[in-house]
């Protein structure tokens, strides 16, 4: 989802959240109970620790938590781009974004401005939902399907001033 975060206020972070947001980026505790693992380890509770990832999500600081499979070792994927008209841009991001099989979309300055991963059970469900992303923003999505592996570590160390 897009998100435009105002300089008129800036936001604030707990101590909790700043570890959150920057202490497990990777090596995401997998566990019946993850969120019990990170406030066992931040000398918290397990409701506090979900509590303040609802909080950054609503903020939009996050959108989501949860496991990134390499691609096509689990089911399909591809990456995908949209162009959109910029008075159409929040509309339509908010439309992919509710497709849980969307990983995560972003704006880019260009003519194809949204672009996102889709990841799908099999290549039969990946088309499916490429149509009914057409079908229901009415723009035509380029699918963009992965021809050599590249590992780009995402993860980076938040500096808070």
């Amino acid at each position: 989802m897009i998100n435009a975060l105002s300089d008129e206020s800036p936001l604030v972070f707990s101590e909790l959240e700043k570890h959150l947001l920057n202490d497990f980026q990777h090596d995401f505790p997998f566990a019946e109970r993850p969120f019990a693992k990170i406030a066992a380890q931040l000398k918290t509770d397990e409701v506090t620790v979900i509590s303040a990832f609802e909080r950054l999500q609503q903020l939009g600081v996050i959108s989501r938590v949860g496991p990134v499979f390499r691609p096509n070792r689990i089911g399909v994927s591809t990456l995908a781009a949209m162009a959109i008209p910029p008075n159409e841009l929040e509309r339509v991001a908010q439309i992919v974004t509710d497709y849980t099989e969307v990983n995560h979309n972003y704006q880019r300055d260009h003519r194809f401005n949204l672009w996102f991963v889709l990841t799908a059970r099999d290549d039969a469900h990946l088309q499916q939902v490429l149509a009914d992303i057409e079908k229901q923003c009415d723009y035509s999505v380029m699918s963009l399907p992965m021809q050599e592996d590249f590992f780009i570590d995402l993860g980076f160390d938040l500096k808070w001033t």
